[in-house]
C-alpha cells in the first residue's frame, strides 16, 4: 500500500512538471512516505527525514507515522518542512506550489485525490480498492492511521483498471488492509445485482482485455467464502495465491487479539482453498510474544502453521503501538524468549517450504518474467501463479524473455524461498 501511494505521488508530482531525481544526492525535494505499524519502522522514517533536512533539502514527510504523531511531528523534526497523512497525499502538489512552511495536512477520512494516478510505462500495477480498515484488532493502529473503511466504486476501479490495460499492463494487485472486506461498509456496486462485491469485482476484472494475471492482498479468513473460492475455480486469471495472516494458533490469543475467527475456523478457511487445489499457496502473517502468549500458545501456533502447511511466513515480535488496546497491557514477554520464539518459526517455515517446493520438481510452470535475478545477474527470474520465485539461467545466445512475457518452465529444482528450471 506504501508502493502504491508513493507511486501515486511521483505520478502526481510528474503531471505538475516535476522531474524525478536520479539519487537523493541530486534532489532539491525529498519525501519520505513513512510507516507507524511498527516502532521501527517509524523511527527509520522519522531518522530519514533528520537526515534529509540535515543535508539542506525541502523534506516532505507522508503516511501513516504522520497521522499517528499530528503536529508533535514538528516537535521531533522542527525544520520538517511538510507533513501529509496516508490520506492527504493528493495535497502534495499543490502545497509545493504554494510554498508556505511549515504544512501540516492529516486528511482524516478523506478519499485522496489522484488515486488513479499511475506513472507511464510498467507491465505491473497496484490498484487499492478499499482504504482504511474496521477491524479493530487489539495490537494494530492501522484503523487509527488510516481511518474507517471505503470501497472505491467498482465502476471506477474497472475503469481504471481498463486504462492501464491500453498501456500495457498486465498484471494487477488490487490492495485493501482487509480486501475482502470490499463493499461492506459503503456500497461498491450501483446496479443491485446480487452477489458478494469483491468476488464480482474479480470477475469483472478478468473480463478486461491485456490483464492476464489479478493478484490482490490481505485477506482474511471470514472472507474465504464459497462465492470467492468459485472464481478461483472459474477465473484462470485470478492467481492461485492468497496472503492470509493468521497472527497466532492459540484460540485464546485470538480472542484477545479480536480477530473473530477460531483456529478451527481458520484451518477450515485454509481446506477450501486446499481442495480447489493442493498447489493452492497460502501466506501468513505471525506474531510472537504478545501480552500474555505462554508457551503452550506458542506451541499451539506452531502447530497450526504445520497444519496449514504455509508456503511462507512473516514473523514479527510483538511490540506495543500507542493508542491500541494492547498497549495497555503488560508486555510482559522477554526480548529474548520473542526472538527464540521467532527463530523457531522462521525455521520450521524454512523446513516447510522446501518440502512444499520439493512436490514441485517436474511440473511445468507458467512464469510471468519479471527480469535478471537480483542476485545473479546471468539469471532470469519471474512468478508463477502462486506468487513462487522461479529462477532460470540463460545462456549466451538465447534471446532474454522480455518482463512482463511468459515462460514455461520445468522445475528442476527447489529451495525453501525459490524454484529452479529450465525453459
Amino acid at each position: 500500500m506504501n508502493v502504491r501511494d508513493s507511486e501515486a505521488v511521483e505520478a502526481l508530482m510528474r503531471a505538475a512538471g516535476h522531474e524525478k531525481a536520479a539519487s537523493e544526492k541530486e534532489a532539491e525535494l525529498v519525501i519520505i512516505n513513512s510507516c507507524t505499524v511498527r516502532q521501527k519502522a517509524e523511527e527509520k522514517a522519522v531518522g530519514k527525514a533528520g537526515n534529509m533536512i540535515a543535508a539542506k533539502k525541502l523534506t516532505g514527510l507522508m503516511g501513516c507515522a504522520v497521522k499517528r504523531m499530528g503536529a508533535d511531528v514538528f516537535k521531533r523534526l522542527p525544520k520538517l518542512d511538510f507533513a501529509v497523512g496516508p490520506r492527504a497525499f493528493g495535497l502534495i502538489p499543490r502545497i509545493v506550489a504554494e510554498g508556505r512552511f511549515p504544512r501540516l495536512e492529516l486528511g482524516e477520512d478523506v478519499v485522496p485525490e489522484g488515486m488513479d494516478a499511475h506513472v507511464e510505462g510498467g507491465w505491473q500495477a497496484f490498484v487499492t480498492v478499499l482504504l482504511g480498515c474496521d477491524n479493530r484488532c487489539s495490537y494494530c493502529i492501522v484503523p487509527d492511521v488510516r481511518g474507517h473503511e471505503y470501497s472505491r466504486p467498482a465502476k471506477e476501479v474497472v475503469a481504471e483498471v481498463a486504462a492501464l490495460a491500453g498501456r500495457g499492463v498486465r498484471e494487477v494487485c488490487l490492495l485493501g488492509q482487509s480486501v475482502l472486506r470490499y463493499g461492506v461498509r459503503n456500497p461498491a456496486w450501483d446496479d443491485g445485482a446480487p452477489g458478494e462485491a469483491f468476488p464480482r469485482l474479480l470477475r469483472a476484472i478478468a473480463g478486461i482485455d491485456g490483464i492476464e494475471r489479478i493478484r490482490f492482498t490481505s485477506a482474511h479468513p471470514k472472507g474465504c467464502t464459497d462465492e470467492l473460492i468459485d472464481v478461483f475455480r472459474d477465473c484462470p486469471k485470478v492467481c492461485r495465491h492468497i496472503h492470509l495472516p493468521v497472527q497466532s494458533g492459540s484460540d485464546r490469543i485470538l480472542a484477545a487479539m479480536g480477530r473473530r475467527y477460531t483456529r478451527e475456523e481458520y484451518l477450515a478457511a485454509v481446506a477450501r482453498l486446499r481442495a480447489l487445489d493442493p498447489e493452492f499457496a497460502v501466506t501468513t502473517d505471525v506474531i510472537v510474544g504478545y501480552p500474555g502468549e505462554t508457551e503452550a500458545d506458542f506451541e499451539a501456533t506452531r502447530s497450526l502453521m504445520e497444519e496449514a502447511g504455509f508456503d511462507n511466513s512473516f514473523v514479527f515480535k510483538y511490540s506495543p503501538r500507542p493508542g491500541t488496546r494492547s498497549a495497555a497491557l503488560p508486555d510482559d514477554v522477554p526480548t529474548a524468549e520473542k526472538e527464540r520464539r521467532d527463530q523457531v518459526l522462521l525455521a520450521d517455515q524454512e523446513a516447510r517450504g522446501l518440502a512444499r517446493n520439493a512436490r514441485l520438481v517436474g511440473t511445468v510452470r507458467e512464469v510471468m518474467v519479471e527480469g535478471p535475478s537480483k542476485r545473479n545477474a546471468a539469471r532470469w527470474s519471474g512468478r508463477d501463479g502462486g506468487n513462487r520465485i522461479v529462477v532460470w539461467d540463460v545462456r549466451d545466445g538465447v534471446p532474454r524473455p522480455a518482463p512482463g512475457t511468459k515462460a514455461m518452465l520445468r522445475i528442476t529444482d527447489a529451495h525453501a524461498q525459490i524454484l529452479v528450471g529450465e525453459p
